[in-house]
C-alpha cells in the first residue's frame, strides 16, 4: 500500500512551519540532547523574522519541539538572532550566538552598515531564557575585518574558555578568530587563521579534537567550483589544522553549516543543515508553507590519513523492523522510509525507480537525478573514489544520505517522488534493505 507523498518526513527534524537553516547551539544538558536551529517561523522562504527554534530528545529518537525560544526583541539583535553555539557548565546552558543589525542609510552592509555583536543568554532547562548581554562588538574585531563576523562557538581547554568566530576581511578574505577568557564573559582577541586561496568568508567555525588531531570546521563562501571539489554554491568541510588540509564533508546537493557536540559517552556527533542558501535548484515545500532540514546525527571517528568518517548514530538501527536480502540483479518493491547495506564489487549501479541513479565506475562515483520531477533543479554530483568497498543509504520520504566507504566519503540530497514506495534495484553488489520505522516527534506549538 503505497500513497502520494506528503514530503513530511520520519527521520529528519524539520519545521512545523516556516523555514529552517543551520543548527545552533547543539548540547546535551540535563538528560537530553538539544538541536536549536535558525528559524523563520512565518515564511517559508526565509523572509520573516530569524529566530531560534528548539527540539530536544532523550536519546535521538524521540524528539519534542518546544518551539520559538529566542526572538530579535532587542536593538542588540533586531534585525536577527543568527547562528551560534550552546555551552554546558554546572547547571546552566550558556547559549552565544551573533546579533544582527542593519543600520538604516547608504551601505553596502558589507564594509559598513551591519552591527554583528556577541550575545549571551543562560538557561536552565534548554528553553525559558534569560536576558542578553552583549559581549563583543564590531569593535573588538580586528580593524581589517568587514562587518561580517559571526557564529560563535566556545569550548573549554587547558581550563581556559575559547571561542572561534567566521569573518570576512575587507579584502575579502575569509578567516577564522580566536578569542580567549577566563569567565565566559570578558573575551581579548588571540589570534587568527586563513589558508590561501579559500573563498571571500568563513561561516560557522567550529574547532574539535578527533583521534588526536586538531580539526576545525568551517562553511567557506567562494571556493572555485570543480568537477569533484566545491560543487555546490557554498561549501562545508573541516581543516586539519597541523596540517592545513582541507576536506568537505558532504558532496550532495544539500549539506551546510553543520556543528558539532560531545555525547555524554564521548562521541562526537555532526549535525548539518541539509539544504543550502542561494541554491539554483527548488524545493517544493515551501509552497505547503514549510521548507528545508537538519540531516540525521552522524557519529564522527578517525580514519586513515587525518581524514573523519561520518556514520549514521547507531541509535537509528533501533529503528530497523524488517530486513530483505537483495542480490545483484534484483529488482524489489521497497517504501520509503527505508535504508540499504552493502558491500560491493568493482563497479555497481543503484537505481530508485524515476528518481536516482547511483553509481561507481571508474574511481568515481555519481549521484544523478534521473527525473527533474524529483531533483527539481537537482542533476549530478560526483566523487572520487580510489575503490569503493562498502555503501549506506538511508532514504527518507524526500531525503537521502549516501554513506560509502564506513562514511569516509558522503552525499545528501534532497529528493520529492511523487509517491512513498519505489522500486529499488542494484547491479554489481549485494546487501540488505531494512523498512525503517519513524522517529517520535511531537509539537508544543
Amino acid at each position: 500500500m503505497h500513497m502520494k507523498n506528503d514530503f513530511r518526513q520520519k527521520l529528519h527534524l524539520e519545521p512545523v512551519s516556516g523555514w529552517l537553516n543551520d543548527p545552533n547551539g547543539l548540547c546535551f544538558f540535563k538528560g537530553e540532547y538539544h538541536v536549536y536551529f535558525q528559524y523563520s517561523p512565518d515564511s517559508a522562504e526565509g523572509n520573516g523574522i530569524k529566530c531560534w527554534g528548539h527540539w530536544k530528545s532523550p536519546d535521538l529518537l524521540h524528539w519534542r519541539f518546544t518551539g520559538t525560544v529566542l526572538f530579535p526583541d532587542t536593538p542588540d539583535d533586531r534585525d536577527g538572532v543568527y547562528s551560534g553555539c550552546g555551552f554546558v557548565k554546572e547547571d546552566t546552558l550558556y547559549l552565544f550566538y551573533t546579533g544582527n543589525v542593519k543600520e538604516e542609510g547608504d551601505h553596502d552592509y558589507i564594509t559598513s552598515g551591519r552591527g554583528a555583536n556577541v550575545i549571551l543568554v543562560t538557561t536552565k532547562d534548554g528553553h525559558n531564557m534569560s536576558g542578553k548581554r552583549v559581549l563583543l562588538r564590531n569593535t573588538d574585531y580586528p580593524e581589517y575585518c568587514s562587518c561580517h563576523v559571526r557564529d560563535p562557538k566556545v569550548w573549554e581547554e587547558n581550563g581556559r574558555y575559547r571561542m572561534v568566530l567566521g569573518a570576512r576581511t575587507l579584502d575579502n578574505k575569509g578567516c577564522v578568530l580566536y578569542y580567549r577568557s577566563d569567565d565566559l564573559i570578558n573575551w581579548e582577541f588571540e589570534e587568527e587563521l586563513r589558508t590561501p586561496n579559500s573563498g571571500y568568508m568563513w561561516e560557522c567555525p567550529d574547532e574539535f579534537m578527533l583521534g588526536g588531531h586538531r580539526y576545525l570546521s568551517i562553511s567557506p563562501q567562494g571556493l572555485p567550483h570543480e568537477k569533484y571539489f566545491s560543487q555546490n554554491v557554498y561549501s562545508s568541510g573541516y581543516l586539519d589544522v597541523n596540517k592545513g588540509v582541507y576536506t568537505e564533508w558532504d558532496k550532495g546537493f544539500d549539506f551546510y553549516a553543520p556543528q558539532t557536540f560531545e555525547a555524554p559517552d564521548g562521541r562526537r556527533i555532526l549535525i548539518g543543515w541539509e539544504g543550502i542558501g542561494d541554491i539554483p535548484y527548488t524545493n517544493p515545500t515551501t509552497s505547503l508553507g514549510w521548507q528545508h532540514c537538519l540531516t540525521i546525527p552522524r557519529e564522527l571517528s578517525s580514519g586513515k590519513n587525518g581524514l573523519i568518517m561520518q556514520y549514521p548514530v547507531r541509535e537509528l538501527e533501533k529503528l530497523r523492523t524488517d530486513s530483505s536480502p537483495i542480490k545483484s540483479g534484483e529488482t524489489v518493491k521497497t517504501e520509503l522510509p527505508f535504508e540499504f547495506v552493502g558491500k560491493t564489487g568493482r563497479n555497481f549501479t543503484i537505481i530508485l525507480e524515476d528518481i536516482l541513479k547511483l553509481e561507481y565506475r571508474e574511481d568515481e562515483f555519481s549521484l544523478t537525478f534521473v527525473s527533474d520531477s524529483a531533483g527539481y533543479g537537482r542533476d549530478v554530483r560526483r566523487a572520487k573514489l580510489t575503490e569503493c568497498s562498502d555503501v549506506r543509504i538511508i532514504a527518507d520520504t524526500s531525503s537521502v544520505e549516501v554513506y560509502l566507504n564506513g562514511g569516509e566519503t558522503v552525499m545528501s540530497a534532497r529528493m520529492y517522488p511523487a509517491d512513498t514506495s519505489a522500486a529499488f534495484s542494484v547491479n554489481g553488489l549485494s546487501g540488505t534493505i531494512y523498512k525503517l520505522d519513524g522517529m517520535e516527534m511531537i509539537s508544543d506549538e
